[in-house]
């Protein structure tokens, strides 16, 4: 019998997000690498994507945290979005917010696979989590 909290959808959902943000911040700027045109075509039209992703993991941590109970969860995974989300909209004035990215995609998948544990996994292993 398996049993779903009620944000189960959400977690994947910020899991497969973040996941796709990092391949596709690391394989943009090696499939546009010596291309001037492609390069400066890709980035106007990527600043959408960057919203996009922004949104959907956002969407992702609200519906992961609105009832859950642990505070420290849900201070990593807003934090984690935070981050996430700063760095992809200040990431072309300093490199350091690309690796900033990266961190903030990170945290995002380490929070969502920490809260599927503690409501999917934790029940059924009965680990008392509080």
């Amino acid at each position: 019998m398996k049993t779903e909290h009620s944000h189960n959808k959400a977690d994947y959902i910020g899991i497969l997000g973040s996941v796709l943000c990092i391949v596709h911040c690391m394989l943009v700027p090696a499939l546009a690498f010596g291309s001037t045109v492609a390069t400066h075509h890709a980035h106007n039209g990527l600043r959408t994507l960057d919203f996009f992703f922004i949104g959907i993991n956002g969407l992702a941590v609200f519906y992961a945290t609105r009832n859950h109970k642990s505070l420290p969860l849900n201070i990593l995974l807003w934090s984690a979005l935070m981050i996430f989300s700063v760095s992809l909209l200040f990431e072309g004035r300093h490199p350091a917010f690309s690796w900033l990215g990266y961190i903030g995609s990170a945290l995002l998948i380490i929070g969502h696979l920490i809260n599927l544990y503690i409501c999917q996994i934790a029940p059924r292993l009965k680990v008392k989590i509080s």
